[in-house]
This record gives structure tokens, C-alpha cells and sequence, in this order.
């Protein structure tokens, strides 16, 4: 009877610690893991966890007869492939009024995520290309032309990452 008591309680202690485990974020889900998916960490040159860290007045308007891409600032949380050039990255994404899986076109075809809208202060896991005008030729709007002589990057796939 011991013997079978000793056996239950390790049982349960090991339980007990892979529940642990998975409330600090050591599975998918996670702060480390927030947003991953195939799409995002198989596409684009550069992947980042970043902040959204706002959204300029008149950047993001809704226009179905115009397709265009916004520019949005980030604060890089997390460089998960590639390399930035600063913590700072100014990002397009096309047709931003739209969810991110509803964004892909006819013009645009290779893009997608599960932002449903961009909000500041939210945290993104994005697959990225750079400079912006090798993959999209079209409307810009960047409301912070002529603020940074840093690369425009442009949004492939864009995840919600960890609130």
C-alpha cells in the first residue's frame, strides 16, 4: 500500500508541474508563442513580435473603390527571424480598414492574419519584406513622411500577438 501511495504522489507532483509549466507560457499560446502560426513564420524574410503604437488620424479610412496601403509605426518586442535595423519599424499594410483575412485581392493575393482591426497599443506577429516599393506598387498612405529615413517594411501576414 505504500508503495502504490509513493507512486500515485509522483504521478500527481509530475501532473501538477506540466500544469505549471503551461500557465507560465511554456506552451503554444504563450507570451513566447502569441501569434505563431505556419503562415507567419514560413513567409516573408523578417518575422517580429511588435507594438502597435498608434494609429495617425486619417490613416486607415474605408473606401471600397480604393485600394491602398497605410504606414503604422511598431515598437519590435521580439526579432524572431531576419534582422531590423532599429526598435522602431514602420510597416504598410494593404487595405487596413479590412481584417487581415479578408485583405488578399486580385492586386493583392499573398497576404493574410488574424487582426480583425488595428488597434494602438496592441502586439502583432508579423511576417515582413522590405522596402515596401519590391512588393507593393500602389496608394501609400504615410502620415510619417519626411520623420524617419529608415525602411518601409510591408506586412504579409499579420497575427495578433499577446494583449
Amino acid at each position: 500500500m505504500t508503495h502504490w501511495l509513493r507512486a500515485t504522489t509522483a504521478a500527481l507532483g509530475l501532473v501538477a508541474a506540466g500544469l505549471a509549466g503551461m500557465s507560465c507560457g511554456g506552451q503554444p499560446g504563450g507570451p513566447a508563442t502569441a501569434g505563431e502560426d505556419p503562415q507567419v513564420t514560413s513567409r516573408g524574410t523578417v518575422e517580429v513580435t511588435a507594438r502597435l503604437l498608434e494609429v495617425p488620424e486619417g490613416a486607415i479610412f474605408k473606401r471600397d473603390l480604393y485600394d491602398y496601403a497605410a504606414i503604422l509605426k511598431y515598437q519590435v518586442i521580439k526579432v524572431h527571424r531576419g534582422q531590423v535595423k532599429s526598435g522602431v519599424l514602420y510597416v504598410g499594410h494593404y487595405n487596413p480598414w479590412k481584417p487581415r483575412n479578408e485583405a488578399a485581392d486580385k492586386r493583392v493575393k499573398d497576404i493574410g492574419g488574424t487582426v480583425k482591426q488595428f488597434r494602438a497599443g496592441q502586439a502583432h506577429r508579423m511576417a515582413l519584406e522590405t522596402p515596401i516599393d519590391d512588393y507593393f506598387m500602389g496608394g501609400i498612405v504615410n502620415k510619417y513622411f519626411g520623420q524617419d529615413t529608415g525602411p518601409i517594411y510591408w506586412a504579409v501576414w499579420t497575427n495578433l500577438g499577446e494583449e
